[in-house]
């Protein structure tokens, strides 16, 4: 003889996850965004009390490039290097996006903040040859009219 069980009712979810078995994580990548120096004496260099305005798109969003870690980028200042040659537009960053033509190019006195796969971020001042590591810059502006820096 067979005695009738009552059986809980479940329900099935399908819960898309990056991490699921599988399915590609996402590529490490470094994520760079460009300080241009508005001080009229900013080819001397970034000092902290110089302001900097974040380079943006048309819409006024802060225009962010990525670069892939691989071979030629395994380093922040690899990135930054990156960075440098797409804002003087020497190509795009891995994603297609280059520099726009209204914002002056990538300079001495610029300052690069570069956030890597690890969540490390660093901020790197543009110099004449190469980069130097600076504290987060503080005195930070609106970017108003790109064309209003320097233009090289």
């Amino acid at each position: 003889m067979t005695t009738p069980v009552t059986r809980r009712r479940t329900v099935t979810a399908r819960i898309d996850d990056a991490d699921a078995v599988g399915s590609a994580p996402a590529p490490a990548a470094y994520t760079a965004t460009v300080y241009m120096n508005t001080h009229r004496d900013n080819f001397d260099g970034y000092e902290p009390h110089h302001p900097l305005a974040a380079a943006t798109r048309p819409d006024g969003t802060p225009l962010r490039l990525v670069f892939r870690a691989s071979d030629r980028i395994r380093s922040h200042e690899a990135a930054a290097e990156a960075t440098f040659e797409v804002g003087n537009h020497q190509g795009a960053d891995d994603n297609g996006q280059r520099w726009p033509g209204n914002i002056r190019s990538v300079s001495v006195g610029d300052v690069i903040k570069i956030t890597g796969p690890d969540a490390r971020t660093v901020h790197l001042r543009v110099d004449s040859y190469g980069f130097s590591p600076v504290p987060e810059p503080t005195t930070l502006v609106p970017l108003t009219d790109p064309r209003t820096t320097h233009r090289d």
